[in-house]
């Protein structure tokens, strides 16, 4: 065996190990939801048999439990994650052609305040931002969206921007020249061609608002308003006790929409990085 083939041979195998690693926390999910919550506890790994498989009574458990149903933090899950990811695609798609287009010193210092935006830790401004979104009402599902705009707005302006410069200046020039205004040239023109880094943006933002935990619990009143992640941490009996099995169930529930959205559109992430990082 060649240097060559035996330095592949040694990269697929560590690469191999690295995705058994990512992919047994997953698998360990799937394989408890189906077990009695005894046997989650005491056999972890191992597979479901004739004594410890529950069946789909784990699934029905956790959606009955208690008197929060869990069709209604299914609910606000999707309608959050619907207007916040809608929200951040339109009006950082507008800033980023806004940036790339009029370059001024203005629109410099305010796209790399959105750049900077990315490496400043939730952890710093969560408690202020709890008090600011009371305060201005942003307290339900209907109205955190705004607050996800906030925290979105960074990566989305980052590759908008990175595409926008990649777009020739001579197609908005000849929409101009046919009679189309600032606002049609962008809507006819120009964002049908963002359409990869819309897709991927879009992509990311979804899995990141539908899994997000913190923020709502922090903004939210979980009380009247539930997420799904809030719905599952909710999981207890008395004395604090956890029904494992049912949590496992309710997780997979929740990670299934994600995954398959995820495999589905895959290749519109790396095309869409791509452009909107590479380019420009």
């Amino acid at each position: 065996m060649s240097a060559e083939a035996r330095r592949k041979t040694i990269l697929s195998v560590v690469l191999a190990v690295i995705c058994v690693i990512y992919v047994l926390p997953v698998l360990t999910v799937v394989i408890n939801s189906f077990k009695l919550n005894t046997f989650v506890k005491t056999d972890t790994f191992a597979l479901p048999n004739a004594e410890s498989a529950a069946g789909f009574s784990n699934f029905i458990k956790g959606m009955t439990f208690g008197n929060y149903p869990f069709w209604k933090s299914a609910a606000y899950s999707v309608v959050i994650t619907f207007l916040s990811t809608t929200l951040i695609l339109l009006f950082t798609s507008m800033a980023a052609w806004y940036i790339a287009r009029v370059n001024s010193l203005l629109c410099k210092v305010i796209y790399y305040l959105c750049v900077f935006s990315m490496v400043v830790p939730f952890q710093m401004v969560m408690y202020t931002l709890s008090k600011t979104a009371d305060s201005l009402k942003l307290n339900t599902p209907w109205t955190i969206p705004v607050v996800y705009l906030g925290f979105g707005a960074g990566l989305a302006i980052f590759m908008f921007v990175g595409f926008v410069k990649s777009i020739p200046l001579e197609i908005e020039e000849a929409a101009a020249i046919d009679g189309c205004g600032p606002v049609r040239t962008f809507f006819s023109v120009v964002l049908p061609m963002l359409k990869p880094t819309l897709i991927s943006v879009g992509i990311l933002e979804i899995m990141w608002v539908w899994n997000d935990y913190l923020l709502p619990v922090l903004v939210l009143d979980i009380n009247e308003y539930r997420t799904i992640p809030i719905h599952i941490q909710y999981l207890k009996g008395s004395y604090g006790t956890v029904d494992l099995g049912a949590t496992m169930a309710l997780i997979l529930l929740s990670i299934i929409p994600v995954i398959v959205f995820y495999l589905t559109c895959q290749k519109h992430i790396i095309k869409g990085v791509a452009a909107g990082a590479v380019k420009g």
